[in-house]
């Protein structure tokens, strides 16, 4: 993916996480968090508190749209189509079958398949000795 794409991730990542934060924050009452921030003037950021808080979550808003359609430009496919990649790949591999499908394949050497010997019969069960 190389440096810009994991760069660009964690921006991402990053702003996923900020962009819910302040959603959770914003409430133009003042009976949830939203109330934190603008409560009154003597508040962290005065009295336009709000506006603050709107400003910084349309700024993170799009910087999650910017970092995520940048993403699928960089993760995109050479083929385009999911579908065609797939049939492209099922036909450069049309000898393999399916795991359950396959023929198990014995690991001994090929001279000595024909001399191994089938397992033995187990023993006979012991008799309980009841008369």
């Amino acid at each position: 993916m190389g440096i810009l794409g994991i760069s660009l991730l964690v921006i991402f990542v990053i702003a996923c996480i900020f962009l819910v934060l302040m959603v959770i924050i914003q409430d133009s009452d003042s009976d949830s968090l939203g109330g934190v921030f603008a409560g009154g003037s003597g508040s962290a950021f005065g009295s336009r508190s709000t506006n603050v808080v709107v400003r910084f979550t349309y700024v993170l808003g799009a910087i999650f749209f910017v970092c995520a359609f940048s993403l699928a430009l960089i993760n995109k496919s050479s083929l385009g189509n999911v579908e065609k990649a797939a049939a492209q790949t099922q036909a450069k591999n049309s000898g393999a079958t399916e795991w359950w499908n396959a023929k198990p394949q014995s690991s001994a050497p090929s001279s000595l398949q024909g001399s191994v010997n089938p397992p033995a019969a187990p023993a006979p069960a012991p008799s309980t000795g009841t008369k």
